[in-house]
C-alpha cells in the first residue's frame, strides 16, 4: 500500500515501489486541474482486505524530486482499496481476488485502471474484473515469462538440482523457484492479451509485449524514482575505498555468484576490497545459528549453500557484509559511501537501482541484459560486461577503482541522463497524455 495509506491506518509503511507515491502525489497536487479521481488497490490479507475508504491526503510532502519549500501544502482525495491476495504464494490465482476486485470496480467505478507490474496475479485478476481493453492500460516493471529462462543464472548443476534439508521442508528448491516464474508468466502473458494498451520504457520490454499482443498501444514513459535521490552527489574523497554495492543478491537471477567468483581477480590488484549486498541475505539463517554449526547448515536453502561455499572459495569469507533491508534514505548513504555500484543480473529490464546511482553519480558497472543498455550507454555513462562473464565485470570493476578523468566523465554524463530519464515533471505530465489518449480513443469509438 501506499504510505499515506499506511500512515492514515496506523501500519509501518513499505519502501517498495517508492516512485509510487511521487506519481501519486503529483496527480493529487493537480487534481483539480487535471480532473482526476484517483483510486489505489493494493494486496491484503485478513480484515485489511475489504477495506476501502476515501482519505483526505497532503500533497506537497509526497512530491518526488520537487522543492516543496515554501509552498502550501494542499489537501488531496484519494480513495484506497484492500484486495485479498497472499504476495508469497505469487504463482497461484484465485477467484476471491477477481470477485474483490469486481467489487472494488464496481464501488469506484473507474474510466480507465492502470495496473503496474505483470509480476503478480492480481494484475490479470484486475484485468478480468475491469472487462474493459480499450481502457486498461498495463505498466511493464520485469517480465516474468523472460525471467524464468535466465532464472538458472548458470548455476553448477550440483547446485541446481540440489535439495537441502531447508528446501526439502519448504518445499522450496531452485527449480521449485524456477517453476512458480514460469506459472507467474503464464498469469501475465494472459494479463496482457487482455489489455488494449502497454506502458514501457525499453526496445526489450517493447519487443516481448509486442509479440504476445500486436494489437496492444505501446506507450513510452520513462519512471520516477524516489525522492531523496535527487539530492547529493557521490564524492570520491567520502566514499569508502574499493567497496562494491550490491541493490540485492538473495536469488540468483540477481547475480550474486558472478560477483563472488569476480573477486578473485579484483583481490590480486586491490586487496582491501570488500562488498556490500543490500536485502534480504541469503545465509542469514546460517549465520544467525553459526556458519560452521549443524544448526547453520540445516537451515541454508542450495543458493544460499552455494554462495557460503564461493564466499570461503574465493578468499571473501569477511569481505562480504550483508547490510538487510534498507529504506530509502539508508540505500542513499550506501550508494553515496560506495566506490563503484555493480549490478551483476542475469537479466532486468531497466532497474531503479541503475537509476538510483547514476542520478547521484556513483560509478557504475552492469550486466549488458535486458534493457539496461537504454539506462545507461557503455563506456559513455559506465561500463556494460557481457553477461555472466566474471572476467571482464573484474575488469570493470578495477577501471572504476582506478578512477581519474575518464571516470569522472562518465559519472557527470550518466547524471545528465539520468535527469532526464527520471525526471518527476516530465513523468508525470507523459502518463497524463496516456490516460487522456486512451480516453479520447474510447470517446471517438
Amino acid at each position: 500500500m501506499l504510505p499515506v495509506v499506511a500512515e492514515h491506518l496506523g501500519m509501518e509503511a513499505s519502501n517498495k515501489e517508492g516512485w509510487l507515491t511521487g506519481l501519486s502525489g503529483m496527480i493529487l497536487e493537480h487534481q483539480k486541474d487535471n480532473h482526476v479521481e484517483l483510486g489505489v488497490c493494493f494486496p491484503a490479507t485478513g480484515e485489511l482486505a475489504e477495506f476501502g475508504g476515501a482519505l483526505q491526503v497532503s500533497t506537497a510532502s509526497d512530491l518526488k524530486g520537487k522543492d516543496v519549500s515554501g509552498r502550501k501544502e494542499q489537501e488531496g482525495m484519494l480513495y484506497a482499496f484492500g484486495f485479498y491476495e497472499d504476495v508469497k504464494r505469487a504463482e497461484v490465482y484465485e477467484d476471491k481476488t477477481e470477485r474483490r476486485l469486481e467489487e472494488i470496480m464496481e464501488c469506484f467505478r473507474p474510466d480507465l485502471i492502470h495496473c503496474f507490474g505483470t509480476e503478480y496475479p492480481h494484475t490479470l485478476a484486475a484485468v478480468k474484473a475491469f472487462g474493459r481493453k480499450d481502457r486498461t492500460l498495463i505498466g511493464i516493471q520485469g517480465l516474468c515469462s523472460i525471467y524464468a529462462g535466465h532464472f538458472r543464472a548458470d548455476l553448477p548443476d550440483q547446485v541446481w538440482k540440489r535439495i537441502t534439508f531447508r528446501d526439502r521442508i519448504k518445499k522450496d528448491d531452485l527449480r521449485r523457484q524456477h517453476e512458480k516464474y514460469v506459472q507467474r508468466g503464464v498469469f501475465e502473458i494472459e494479463a496482457l492479451q487482455r489489455t488494449g494498451h502497454v506502458t514501457g520504457r525499453t526496445k526489450w520490454d517493447r519487443k516481448y509485449t509486442g509479440e504476445w499482443n500486436p494489437a496492444a498501444v505501446y506507450h513510452f514513459m520513462n519512471e520516477t524514482l524516489r525522492s531523496n535521490f535527487y539530492e547529493g552527489c557521490w564524492k570520491e574523497e567520502s566514499c569508502r575505498k574499493y567497496s562494491v554495492f550490491l541493490s540485492q543478491g538473495d536469488y540468483p537471477i540477481k547475480g550474486l555468484h558472478y560477483m563472488l567468483k569476480a573477486m578473485p581477480e579484483i583481490l590480486r590488484e586491490y586487496p582491501e576490497t570488500e562488498i556490500y549486498v543490500a536485502g534480504n541475505s541469503i545465509i542469514k539463517s546460517a549465520t544467525e545459528k553459526g556458519i560452521n554449526g549443524l544448526k547453520g547448515r540445516l537451515k541454508l536453502e542450495s543458493y544460499g549453500k552455494y554462495i557460503l561455499q564461493l564466499m570461503r572459495e574465493t578468499g571473501a569469507l569477511k569481505k562480504v557484509h550483508f547490510l538487510g533491508k534498507l529504506n530509502a534514505d539508508q540505500m542513499k548513504k550506501q550508494y553515496l559511501r560506495s566506490h563503484v555500484f555493480v549490478c551483476p543480473s542475469s537479466i532486468e529490464n531497466s532497474p531503479n537501482s541503475v537509476g538510483e546511482a547514476m542520478l547521484l553519480g556513483v560509478p557504475v558497472v552492469s550486466a549488458d541484459v535486458g534493457g539496461v543498455a537504454d539506462l545507461l550507454e557503455d563506456g559513455v555513462e559506465g561500463l556494460l560486461y557481457p553477461a555472466g562473464d566474471v572476467r571482464k565485470l573484474a575488469e570493470a570493476v578495477k577501471v572504476m577503482f582506478a578512477g581519474g578523468e575518464q571516470v569522472g566523465t562518465w559519472r557527470e554524463a550518466a547524471r545528465l541522463h539520468a535527469k532526464k530519464t527520471h525526471d518527476p515533471q516530465r513523468n508525470y505530465e507523459r502518463l497524463v497524455e496516456i490516460y487522456t489518449e486512451i480516453m479520447m480513443c474510447h470517446l471517438r469509438d
